[in-house]
């Protein structure tokens, strides 16, 4: 009797488990990089959330346990980035799009909202043109200020070119800019400093490719819902962005800077609940 209330407490603690604590997983994308993956809870739809340049899977920290007490959560390491595979030779906005393609197409869910942060907003765009009815919308933090937006070769080459001298310097210059003057000195601190420290042949590819492409394209052969939960640091073109696309929704966090989901999980957390609900409903 003894032992089977043991296999039953252990049965209840396996399902528990599986449902609170991170499930660990790879898949290969469509060029065979290995990408890691973390998964949470479960229901749907599924929120597959994307990082932004030099960033990783933990990034998303302050909403994993939160939105996996109702949905299903996975968070990603795009190709060259956290725990995932750094074969790949040019790490472009496409290929970032199949590794969470392939992500996604490993879950059990019939409908995924994508969100993404920074360059991860470019990311899933990409991904919902392979991913087609599986995506109900896209979610991005910090990110789609300006859809139509492209750089010229010549302005990407000025840009990269302190990036290309000093790699680790100029990320923290730049990282700590788009913070605001009252931010968290440690959390300036912590974001700048790790991504300083990402590998330079996989951030400088990745950076040159994301400014000399633009959504156009893509933005064609999609036609879901987009909304943005952005910072006012930035000018947001809305109107164009709504020219554009399906429909386009903009939510403001005030006062912090282009980290959103970090410098104020909370807020950030509310407004990605209304996003959420508003998806599901036209769902």
């Amino acid at each position: 009797m003894k032992n089977r209330a043991f296999l039953v407490f252990l049965l209840i603690a396996l399902i528990i488990s599986t449902e609170i604590f991170p499930q660990s997983e790879t898949v290969l994308s469509k060029d065979g990089s290995r990408i890691s993956y973390s998964k949470f809870g479960k229901g749907e739809p599924a929120l597959v959330f994307v990082h932004g340049w030099s960033c990783d899977k933990s990034y998303w920290s302050n909403q994993e346990e939160i939105f996996a007490e109702n949905y299903t959560v996975v968070t990603i390491d795009l190709a060259g980035h956290g725990k995932s595979g750094t074969e790949r030779n040019n790490y472009t906005m496409e290929l970032f799009g199949q590794d969470v393609a392939a992500v996604v197409n490993s879950l059990d869910s019939k409908k995924t909202v994508l969100i993404g942060h920074s360059m991860g907003g470019v990311v899933i765009i990409e991904a919902a043109r392979i991913l087609k009815d599986k995506i109900i919308g896209l979610v991005g933090a910090d990110t789609f200020q300006n859809l139509g937006e492209t750089m010229p070769a010549e302005q990407v080459g000025v840009f990269m070119k302190p990036f290309k001298e000093n790699f680790s310097a100029s990320t923290r210059e730049f990282v700590k800019s788009m913070f605001p003057p009252n931010a968290d000195p440690a959390l300036v601190k912590k974001v700048s400093d790790d991504m300083a420290s990402a590998p330079e042949k996989v951030a400088v590819s990745a950076m040159e490719n994301m400014f000399k492409g633009n959504a156009i394209e893509a933005l064609g052969e999609i036609d879901i819902p987009i909304i943005s939960i952005n910072c006012d640091r930035y000018p947001i073109r809305v109107e164009e962005n709504r020219k554009m696309t399906k429909s386009y929704e903009l939510k403001m966090m005030n006062g912090v800077g282009h980290f959103v989901m970090l410098e104020d999980p909370a807020r950030f957390n509310l407004l990605l609940q209304e996003a959420i609900d508003g998806l599901t409903e036209k769902n």
